[in-house]
């Protein structure tokens, strides 16, 4: 079946309206810029971003404020796998934002690698910033919003939490860990006001993807979905967007697939 075009961008309504935002790995070309730059469209009040590469942070952090207008914007670099440096973007967050609304985590890392040639280096270094990284954001997240009696956490997972891929069993194990933390975390959160829920996306199309992997891979994963393509990174983020705002007040602890590849 030869593929269905990508739709037409699709306008803010104002669903985030008057909330504050924290996105982790939102410096990049896909999802989480897509997410905080959707953010801003859909009127929250402040943002911060975060990120491992300090130039792309300020390059992030101009650009959305250029094409949205949004004047309470800023960037702080935060390696999830640091405690100090996830206690101190919340700490920053904090006092930027007035108080964190919502947490996107974003932030995540995989490789291609066969069982047998991975050294324990590399499975370690995916579960840490993909699974532990979640956990340590989500923990520091919740210990401030707790208090308050409100907030909103959404994760990123994958489809590989729920399907088989060779070469992905790292990433795939902490995909299927962090749906797990973002259910069980939910539970622990509801009884303070706090919701929390994930996206798992398939494939979203993006200029590090098409770095990172062959063309011909690419086009076998993008010809598995249903309209015959990858995602579009921003129609990812709508869906977390969805999910961070209040239309959504009655879900968590869910895993929403944005693909039809669910399993």
């Amino acid at each position: 079946m030869p593929a269905t075009p990508s739709p037409d961008y699709v306008p803010a309504h104002g669903l985030l309206k008057g909330k504050s935002v924290l996105v982790t790995a939102a410096a990049g070309a896909g999802i989480g810029l897509a997410v905080a730059k959707r953010c801003a469209e859909e009127g929250c009040r402040a943002l911060v971003l975060s990120d491992v590469h300090e130039r792309r942070l300020a390059e992030a952090v101009a650009s959305i404020r250029a094409e949205t207008g949004l004047e309470q914007i800023h960037g702080q670099l935060c390696d999830v796998s640091k405690q100090d440096q996830v206690q101190a973007l919340i700490d920053f967050a904090e006092a930027k934002l007035g108080g964190i609304d919502v947490l996107i985590n974003n932030a995540g890392l995989g490789t291609s690698k066969r069982i047998v040639d991975m050294e324990d280096d590399e499975w370690h270094k995916v579960i840490d910033i993909t699974l532990t990284g979640t956990f340590r954001m989500t923990r520091a997240a919740l210990r401030v919003m707790g208090p308050r009696g409100r907030g909103v956490i959404v994760n990123n997972a994958s489809v590989l939490g729920w399907r088989a891929q060779a070469e992905q069993a790292h990433y795939a194990a902490a995909k299927a860990g962090v749906m797990a933390l973002t259910r069980c975390a939910a539970i622990e959160a509801a009884e303070h006001g706090i919701r929390i829920n994930a996206v798992a996306p398939s494939i979203a199309i993006h200029a590090f993807l098409k770095k990172s992997a062959s063309p011909e891979l690419l086009d076998q994963l993008a010809a598995r979905e249903a309209f015959g393509r990858g995602a579009e990174p921003w129609e990812v983020a709508n869906v977390m967007v969805f999910l961070a705002s209040d239309y959504s007040s009655y879900m968590t602890g869910e895993v929403v697939s944005v693909s039809s590849q669910h399993a």
